[in-house]
């Protein structure tokens, strides 16, 4: 009989926000606004061309992202989606035996990515709904060869300000890999939460994390990268699945790229519903934390499976950690207000 590690009998799966056929889907963090103006039709003509492979070196696309960040191309590494890329961050410095600190509860596939790579995960309780910096720092120890600052913090929300995210920057050693992790940057204050390329861009230990998923609308075709040192970089990019990022993401992430403009619009429309959303349920009697992204937390405990299924009663889906909270991306309106009819009439 076949051989199998051992740690994949561990290994928890990924649990994607749930699809179903007719309802509202709350679920994923997605843009509702559809894919921007130009990329349906640079999708179209690009589709002639999908018999051949992509460009392996993506190279239209890290020109495109290096001018838009004001680097140099050999600072960039894409992948099919930032969840690649952080994969491929791992395989990059960590193997059996090393550590990887990340606060939790955090994005979900950070420690299925470690177990992957070979890692030991060490999970730093959130304070507060946020990140614990402090005690991430005093967790790191002569094996530690990563963390992750999931900032805006995806599911709970909440986001780390520029000096307590310098200060900690400051306390990491430096042959221990910050990869600072800003799937939902577009979503976040600036005057509140840092942008981690212009706080920490310089420093040789620090990778900064970006996707075309969320505000983007690219979610279906999968492109994410990161900024990072030129030589860690240059081994991030061996560490990718070949041709893992396809012609037609490509073409459409340097079109959506270059529409900054609606890019911010819409942005700012989700921010708008995001805090009337939770304005109403601060009212409902919720106790909802600050977001800085495209969600919100309710931090329901032990009653979050309940709420998820009164909601899925009513047609909309969210996504549940049980014991811990709810996630519900912010929709369009109408499709917020029929979550927050549900919110009104559950009894929990």
């Amino acid at each position: 009989m076949v051989r199998v590690r051992a740690s994949l009998s561990q290994l928890p799966a990924y649990v994607p926000g749930r699809k179903l056929p007719g309802a509202i889907v709350l679920a994923s963090n997605e843009s509702p606004y559809g894919l921007l103006p130009g990329v349906a039709g640079t999708l179209t003509e690009a589709a002639y061309g999908v018999s051949r492979y992509p460009d392996l070196q993506a190279a239209s696309l890290v020109e495109a992202l290096a001018a838009h960040h004001g680097v140099e191309p050999d600072r960039i590494a894409v992948g099919a989606g930032s969840s690649e890329v952080c994969g491929q961050l791992l395989h990059t410095v960590v193997g059996p035996g090393d550590e990887v600190v990340f606060g939790w509860r955090s994005f979900e596939a950070y420690p299925i990515l470690t177990a992957v790579a070979g890692g030991t995960a060490v999970r730093v309780p959130l304070r507060d709904h946020a990140l614990d910096l402090d005690a991430m720092a005093a967790a790191i120890t002569s094996r530690t060869r990563l963390v992750f600052v999931c900032n805006p913090n995806n599911p709970t929300s909440t986001a780390v300000g520029a000096r307590a995210l310098t200060d900690f920057a400051n306390r990491v050693p430096r042959d221990v890999l910050i990869v600072v992790d800003e799937a939902y940057r577009e979503y976040a204050d600036p005057d509140r939460v840092p942008d981690g390329l212009a706080l920490l861009g310089d420093r040789p230990n620090v990778a900064v994390l970006r996707t075309f998923s969320k505000a983007y609308g690219l979610a279906g075709l999968r492109v994410g990268y990161c900024v990072a040192p030129p030589g860690i970089a240059a081994h991030v990019r061996r560490t990718q699945v070949p041709f893992s990022v396809s012609a037609l993401a490509q073409r459409a992430a340097v079109v959506a790229l270059g529409e900054g403009a609606e890019v911010a619009r819409r942005a700012a429309l989700t921010v708008a519903e995001r805090d009337r959303v939770t304005a109403r349920l601060r009212a409902l009697g919720h106790d909802v934390p600050d977001s800085r992204s495209n969600f919100v937390w309710l931090p329901l405990g032990g009653d979050s499976g309940d709420f998820a299924l009164h909601c899925l009663d009513g047609k909309v889906v969210v996504r549940p950690f049980p014991g811990e909270g709810v996630r519900v991306t912010i929709g369009l309106p109408e499709e917020n207000d029929a979550l927050l009819a549900l919110a009104a009439s559950w009894r929990g």
